[in-house]
């Protein structure tokens, strides 16, 4: 009876062993098939959530690059602007020192009266020769006019068609303007610009009182004042406002390089037309020329024929 009891113990035992193991093996299996379908669906969530955040954070990506490479630009283009810039402020300063040097040396020698006559004499010549009146030889420098009270010189007398002359005079007094341009206080430098307004007034005075329209025979009666800078009648103006009306009234006309410019390539244009005159004058005495001497030939053929007729 005992031997039968440990055999049926031993028998459920190994059946109690292996419906153990079945069962281990069972849930192992599930468990393992249940995990693997968890971890497939995780994968496959997670996929999908990495894809939505790339879709959420690609659009903020590439809108920090294009930020970056704007704000990469804006800085390269400011550091070449800077660069420009400086060397510009640089150049200015520059050329602002070399300009006040020039002036200051162009002030100098200007107050010596023999540079500033050569400074006219070449700025006349200069003028000349932009308006284009060199080649017709219209004009003439330092003629003597014979005046009441002596011998006079203008600077430039300029020829027209017609034998008609025009005197130009380059005699305007610039110390007291020079004297302005030196100046560092305004008080001083308008008590010199009124000298110099002063002085431009008493030369135009000078002037009409020389009266060269008188002694030229065929010249307008006015007379012209060549001042050789725009700055000069300016800074006159800016003092006297009535200058130029009581020049006109004394026959003076006032003058600056552009001005003068104006008035010498009209000239040129009365030459040039007086030009083109003196051909079409030539062209139809060369032409009433041939046309008798093609009535002469027509004449002596027309007699030759004859003459052949006749025989």
């Amino acid at each position: 009876m005992q031997q039968l009891n440990n055999q049926l113990k031993d028998s459920f035992n190994a059946l109690a062993s292996e419906a153990l193991q079945s069962n281990n093996s069972q849930f192992l299996r599930l468990a393992k098939e249940n995990l693997e379908q968890f971890h497939i669906k995780a994968e496959g969530e997670l996929e999908k959530r990495e894809k939505a955040v790339e879709n959420l954070v690609k659009p903020i990506r590439e809108a920090l690059d294009k930020t970056e490479s704007q704000v990469r630009k804006m800085e390269n283009e400011r550091m070449q602007a800077h660069g420009a810039l400086t060397r510009h402020l640089e150049t200015m300063a520059e050329s602002h020192r070399l300009l006040q040097n020039e002036t200051r040396n162009l002030v100098q020698a200007l107050r010596r009266p023999e540079v500033r006559g050569q400074w006219g004499e070449m700025t006349l010549k200069r003028l000349v020769e932009l308006a284009g009146m060199v080649d017709h030889c219209d004009f003439t420098e330092q003629d003597s006019v014979m005046t009441e009270s002596g011998n006079r010189r203008p600077d430039m007398v300029i020829r027209m068609p017609e034998r008609r002359e025009i005197v130009v005079d380059a005699k305007t007094p610039l110390d007291a303007y020079l004297s302005a341009v030196e100046c560092s206080s305004d008080d001083e430098r308008k008590k010199h610009l009124t000298r110099h307004a002063r002085n431009v007034r008493a030369r135009i005075k000078e002037l009409s009182a020389k009266a060269y329209w008188e002694q030229l025979k065929y010249s307008p009666e006015f007379v012209v004042l060549f001042i050789p800078g725009d700055q000069f009648l300016s800074a006159a103006l800016e003092i006297d406002h009535s200058l130029i009306e009581d020049a006109l009234a004394q026959n003076v006309i006032l003058a600056t390089p552009t001005s003068l410019v104006a008035l010498l390539r009209a000239i040129a244009y009365g030459w040039r037309q007086e030009v083109l005159a003196e051909n079409a004058d030539t062209i139809r005495e060369i032409g009433q020329e041939m046309f008798t001497r093609l009535t002469t030939f027509a004449e002596h053929l027309a007699k030759l024929g004859r003459s052949l007729d006749s025989s």
